[in-house]
């Protein structure tokens, strides 16, 4: 069987809603990268693979998945067809940084009435004049999913963020267009940069390059989906050039930024 890479994006007009992204790969594998949004997944035909967290997880079709915001993933399909999915990125305001641990330790939600609302919510995005209807279903799906994360969280141990991984975090959130050479971020943050590498990569499971490229390949769907064209985007979030900017791209999201800009609607 050939390859085959099919995706389709676009912002609709709901509050909440950052990005819908579906899509349906064949052989493609994610490398680990990190979202600012909730990543509200379901997957229609197939299976995926992934790691959270350094903890391997699974996607059959009945599930519904829910990956916070800040923590890295990856994914593969896990069945010689691949996999078809739909996913909602959600703002990550949307359901509150204090479900994130929850939902860390249990991504997987089987739940047939949650995995059917996704599917109805997804096809009242898919058709502008719905907007109330998708607003409606959208707040439904979200007090399904706080309560599934809500009944089990309980004291567990503290994620290792140390100052020195944070405050990288925060110079490569500032640096985001510019980005920041090791040795200035070093000085900066007064660590050796083999140290800091290190800090950054145990506390956050990516190293900081794959963390920069994450953010600002994110920042470049939301510009693509606005409207702006390749060119444009590339310059507008810090990669050296055009070629610089597909390469990583595609790398990230599985097609050209062109190809996901014609697949946007």
């Amino acid at each position: 069987m050939a390859e085959q890479r099919e995706v389709t994006a676009w912002r609709p007009r709901v509050p909440g809603v950052v990005e819908v992204f579906h899509a349906h790969f064949t052989e493609y594998a994610y490398p680990m990268h990190v979202h600012q949004a909730w990543t509200l997944l379901i997957v229609d035909d197939g299976a995926v693979r992934y790691d959270l967290d350094r903890h391997e997880h699974g996607t059959p079709h009945d599930t519904v998945s829910l990956l916070p915001p800040h923590v890295p993933h990856n994914g593969s399909p896990a069945t010689p067809h691949g996999f078809r999915k739909r996913v909602l990125y959600l703002d990550a305001t949307r359901l509150g940084e204090d479900l994130i641990g929850p939902a860390v330790d249990d991504p997987d939600l089987r739940d047939p009435v949650l995995r059917r609302r996704v599917g109805q919510l997804h096809t009242a995005l898919a058709h502008p004049g719905d907007e109330l209807e998708a607003e409606s279903r959208l707040t439904l799906v979200g007090e399904r999913l706080r309560a599934h994360l809500r009944p089990r969280r309980a004291p567990g141990p503290v994620r290792r963020d140390p100052p020195v991984a944070r405050r990288l975090r925060e110079l490569l959130d500032e640096r985001l267009l510019d980005g920041i050479a090791l040795d200035e971020a070093a000085r900066l943050v007064h660590a050796h940069p083999a140290h800091l590498v290190r800090a950054f990569s145990g506390a956050y499971g990516i190293a900081p390059h794959q963390y920069l490229m994450s953010r600002r390949v994110e920042r470049a769907r939301r510009l693509l989906l606005a409207g702006l064209r390749p060119a444009e985007v590339a310059g507008a979030t810090g990669f050296y050039d055009q070629a610089h900017f597909t390469r990583h791209f595609r790398k990230l999201v599985g097609v050209t930024p062109g190809r996901y800009r014609v697949s946007s609607r």
